[in-house]
């Protein structure tokens, strides 16, 4: 048993628990064909130009990575019409998430964030020793006038993660825009669009404006998602100078590796990839959400690659009847909803046979 005291501020983190990987539940349950619908991944893998790019650079993986991610950053700058200044790139959009806790969070410091989110805010903020305050959403929205009225001396961050996770919601650019504009302008909001690709609806907020206008605002996105590389761990942040230096100065050196800048660079020029996984999600959402109609199922429309949907059953035991069926999901008492699930939009056979495989389970649970 250790004698080294640990800090006080352990006591209040929960590890954060990934979806189960395919490996693992194969070795565990003695199974093969597993599908993993859980941890809203890309079904259609990666770019191939990534993959070409990253199989040209593997003879270089015994040099140190440039630890200013220059020809990433200057590809993001010239997609968004940027200045290198204004972009960080981290491993994985959780990495920056937590630098944002390091750079800005004292002790009593709060943070505001939706409830349910994203539970990694959370995390940051408790790793200071800062205080998350939740504002429960409304109709699974954020409720941004409740957020904005949760403000206090105290508050340093607002996350407004946008489509949420896990309900697909999304904020629009009116809503976003009066809530901003009635904020002080010291509090840092921090836009995380991870999801942002997905998106559909013309009122979505085009968040760069926000930015180019001097709103202080972050702009959170990654690869993990529509590009497929979450292996690899690429994310990124947009921000002004001041912002992007205070991270830069808690960031570690050779935080994003040389692979991932690589297979990132690559992928985002594949215009061609992402419109195939575009096509597939907008048929996985169209299927699952008339399949869940048919059995009578509430669920969340979505403008992301996931739907929240409510099973009238605990989530828990559903979760391990699809398991030792070979079908992962998450469970949705994570997010405080145990009669819930988040399932991930995946390709044709794996959505028919998750539905087949979740009736079967629901009849044997109810």
């Amino acid at each position: 048993m250790s004698k080294t005291a640990k800090r006080p501020c352990l006591e209040q983190i929960t590890p954060y628990v990934p979806g189960k990987p395919i490996e693992e539940v194969e070795r565990e349950l003695g199974l093969s064909d597993v599908i993993k619908m859980a941890s809203n991944e890309n079904p259609l893998g990666p770019s191939p130009l990534a993959l070409e790019a990253v199989k040209g650079y593997l003879h270089k993986i015994s040099l140190y990575p440039d630890g200013n991610c220059y020809y990433l950053k200057r590809a993001l700058a010239e997609r968004y019409n940027l200045q290198e200044q204004n972009i960080v790139v981290g491993n994985g959009a959780d990495e920056l998430i937590t630098l944002l806790g390091a750079a800005y969070l004292n002790p009593g410091e709060e943070i505001i964030m939706a409830q349910p989110s994203f539970s990694e805010y959370d995390f940051s903020a408790r790793l200071m020793d800062a205080v998350p305050v939740y504002v429960p959403c409304k109709d699974f929205r954020h409720d941004l006038k409740a957020m904005a009225a949760a403000v206090t001396e105290k508050t340093k961050i607002i996350y407004v993660c946008n489509p949420n996770n896990p309900t697909g919601t999304i904020v629009t650019h009116k809503e976003l825009e009066d809530f901003l504009a009635e904020l002080p302008s010291n509090i840092l909001v921090v836009l995380d669009e991870a999801y942002n690709e997905y998106v559909g609806d013309p009122s979505y907020p085009r968040s760069l404006e926000f930015l180019k206008r001097g709103f202080n605002v972050l702009i959170l996105r990654t690869f993990s998602k529509i590009y497929g590389l979450a292996g690899l761990r690429v994310g990124y942040g947009l921000a002004d100078e001041q912002v992007i230096r205070d991270i830069n100065t808690v960031r570690e050196p050779f935080n994003v590796n040389t692979v991932a800048q690589v297979a990132a660079r690559a992928a985002l020029n594949d215009k061609e990839h992402l419109e195939a996984v575009l096509r597939v999600n907008s048929i996985g959402k169209e299927y699952l959400a008339g399949e869940f109609t048919r059995m009578g199922l509430f669920y969340l429309p979505t403008e992301a690659n996931f739907i929240f949907v409510e099973v009238g059953v605990d989530s828990r035991e559903l979760f391990q009847k699809l398991l030792h069926k070979g079908v992962i999901v998450r469970t949705g008492d994570i997010f405080g909803y145990p009669q819930f699930i988040r399932v991930s939009i995946a390709k044709e056979e794996e959505n028919r046979r998750f539905i087949q495989v979740l009736e079967e389970c629901l009849q044997e649970l109810k």
